[in-house]
């Protein structure tokens, strides 16, 4: 079972990476580009058979080390 975690932070904080992103795309020729959130993502490889149990201790991982709940969101995608 694999765990795939999307991590970005919480609308209203600064992003200054995805500043950088959208004006780099603008100078490019990508003027289309209004603005861009950086992120990261994170795959784990589980040893979990029930998905339910999966899904409930990869939140634990994301509440205690993975994200910063404080200025960050994370979603979770359980792959059997």
């Amino acid at each position: 079972m694999k765990a795939v975690i999307h991590i970005g932070l919480k609308q209203g904080v600064l992003d200054p990476q995805g500043r950088t992103i959208a004006r780099s795309l603008a100078h490019l020729g990508f003027e289309d580009v209004v603005a861009a959130r950086q992120g990261k993502t994170i795959e784990l490889d589980l040893k979990y058979k029930d998905k339910s149990i999966a899904e409930t201790k990869v939140k634990e991982m994301c509440e205690q080390l993975l994200a910063n709940t404080v200025i960050e969101n994370y979603e979770i995608e359980i792959v059997e």
